[in-house]
């Protein structure tokens, strides 16, 4: 009878909360339910695929991840913007007047000064070419009034056009540090998607173990209540035996001592659930929400243990196509290489190719004018000309002017391109050799996840097993005391070796489920470091599954003579990498 009760409640803890399958599933029984919500608190179901969606739209970590190929993209458009076209326009006027100096002056008979004045006006076009040159265009028409007898008109209309175009042919031509800051600026736009993706798995890989870490702290505080109804029930029977006079008093204060202990079990216990809800609920909660502190998570559906196989070399060639951390590097390689182009190109003579060519035009009203000499200052020749006569003087070719070119400079000696090229180079050849060696990291990590799979999955049988074997003890133990031949103080002992049990069992699967998480996210991030937090149980030990539990200093809880547990803080596991 207390066989069948020590099973059916565990299969309660285990397939009910749990979901472990049916090899667990000995006789039906009340599933130990989970924490109650709280005056004020909600509950909300949730699958583990509903809370990585969650987290996908509300976690912190992505929202700023994802900022960063935003930024990157400004970035892009910041450098592309150096081959923008300027456009410049200007316009402005001024007069002078000026006293005679002398009898060249210019003064028209009988005046002691010489007024002049101007209209100009201007509008230009300059830009940066994306082959490494450069080009100017300008175009300016003035409007000037003089007095001065040497001027042929006033008003004087004039109008020019240039072109100046500066193109390199040997430095600068391929690669110039316009074009590598854009193509740099583009690798970093693609590093930022990479970054963003690693953070999307290690976020998804976090939310999974928090998913699991609140299930199995619910199957955990079952667990506890479970040893606590053995201890009850022990100390009942130990006061009925007083009553009859078989066993002395004194035995009822070791059955006390021991509902104490395991009623701190389950005071721990319902801690630990309590901050596996926050550890879940800061990643997949919106924090500005009202009911962020008081909505209360419960896992909906969770898959009966079912072993996986593992092909680590399909996953060591995913991971070494798929790592975000080595795509990383392989852009960083690339934007090395581009380095290197630079600078040897930059190692080339500066030759440079130089062309101007400028139009004029000129027109007015002619004037004849007579100096204090008597000379006549000009001679009308014809009529007046209007501004489309000098526009046309302008586009017509009449009056053109040109040079041509060729610019030659080359440093004697060696150069500061020659020791960047060669820095470049080094530098170049050492990231290749990171690259390996962080391609040799990876195969490892992968292999040591796929290791704690498997491993993983064997502790889940020998646990298994082990509960149990502690089961039938516990009933041995009892049909015992009951014959007379066995004392409380071994019963008790058994008690806790059947609550040690079970929870290590519930420790090996929630290993094994975590390792499957490690599998897959190992593959497409790194998992080292990743801050995530792992059940922590109201036992005295837990069960390695070739995952270092990396754990905080703890304060400790009595769950039985000569035992302890970790109270409050959860402990960390680790991914691939990490000693077994």
């Amino acid at each position: 009878m207390r066989t069948t009760f020590i099973r059916s409640t565990f299969v309660a803890a285990v397939i009910g909360i749990v979901g472990v399958g049916p090899a667990l599933a000995q006789t039906p029984a009340r599933p130990a339910a989970p924490l109650a919500a709280a005056s004020g608190e909600q509950e909300r179901s949730l699958t583990i695929d509903e809370a990585v969606r969650l987290a996908l739209d509300n976690n912190l970590g992505i929202q700023i991840a994802r900022f960063n190929p935003q930024v990157q993209d400004l970035s892009v458009a910041l450098a592309r913007s150096a081959w923008v076209p300027s456009f410049t326009t200007l316009v402005e006027g001024a007069g002078t007047t000026v006293p005679n100096s002398g009898f060249l002056s210019g003064a028209t008979t009988g005046q002691n000064k010489t007024t002049t004045g101007r209209m100009l006006s201007n509008v230009g076009l300059t830009q940066q070419t994306p082959w490494g040159g450069s080009y100017s265009v300008g175009w300016d028409s003035t409007r000037s009034t003089t007095s001065n007898v040497f001027s042929n008109f006033s008003p004087q209309l004039q109008s020019s056009l240039s072109i100046d175009i500066r193109q390199p042919l040997l430095r600068d031509f391929s690669i110039d540090n316009l074009r590598r800051q854009v193509i740099l600026s583009e690798k970093d736009r693609d590093i930022s998607d990479f970054q963003l993706q690693q953070a999307i798995a290690t976020t998804s890989r976090a939310v999974r173990n928090a998913y699991w870490d609140l299930a199995y702290a619910n199957a955990s505080l079952g667990v506890q209540r479970q040893s606590l109804d053995l201890a009850n029930e022990s100390l009942r029977e130990t006061n009925a035996r007083i009553q009859i006079g078989t066993t002395p008093p004194i035995d009822a204060v070791e059955a006390q001592a021991e509902v104490a202990a395991r009623q701190q079990a389950v005071i721990v216990a319902e801690a630990q659930i309590d901050t596996a809800q926050d550890n879940l609920r800061a990643l997949v909660f919106n924090q500005s929400s009202p009911d962020f502190w008081t909505t209360r998570i419960v896992p909906a559906e969770l898959p009966a243990f079912q072993p996986t196989a593992v092909n680590v070399d399909a996953a060591v060639r995913n991971a070494l196509q798929m790592r975000t951390d080595l795509l990383q590097a392989r852009k960083s390689l690339e934007s090395a290489d581009i380095d290197i182009k630079y600078f040897r190109n930059q190692t080339l003579p500066d030759v440079s190719a130089i062309l101007d060519y400028g139009l004029t035009g000129l027109g007015g009203t002619p004037v004849a004018r007579v100096n204090n000499l008597g000379i006549p200052g000009t001679v009308p020749a014809g009529i007046a000309r209007n501004f489309g006569s000098v526009l046309g003087d302008l586009f017509g070719n009449q009056f053109p002017s040109w040079t041509v070119g060729l610019s030659i400079s080359y440093p004697l000696g060696h150069s500061p391109q020659e020791a960047n090229l060669a820095r470049a180079q080094l530098e170049t050849v050492q990231a290749e050799t990171q690259l390996k060696n962080a391609e040799l990291q990876v195969v490892t990590q992968v292999r040591n996840v796929a290791r704690q799979v498997t491993t993983g999955e064997r502790l889940v049988d020998s646990t298994r097993v082990a509960r149990e074997l502690a089961e039938q003890r516990l009933d041995a133990e009892q049909k015992k005391l009951a014959a007379g031949t066995s004392t409380n103080f071994l019963v008790f002992q058994a008690q806790r070796d059947l609550a040690q049990a079970r929870n290590d069992e519930l420790n090996a699967i929630l290993s094994y489920y975590r390792a499957q998480t490690d599998f897959e996210t190992v593959q497409v991030a790194p998992v080292a470091g990743a801050n995530t937090s792992t059940l922590a149980t109201a036992t005295s030990g837990n069960v390695g599954t070739g995952v270092t539990a990396v754990t905080n200093t703890p304060a400790t809880a009595t769950t039985a003579v000569g035992q302890t547990t970790a109270v409050g803080t959860p402990t960390a596991v680790g991914g691939a990498g990490r000693t077994q």
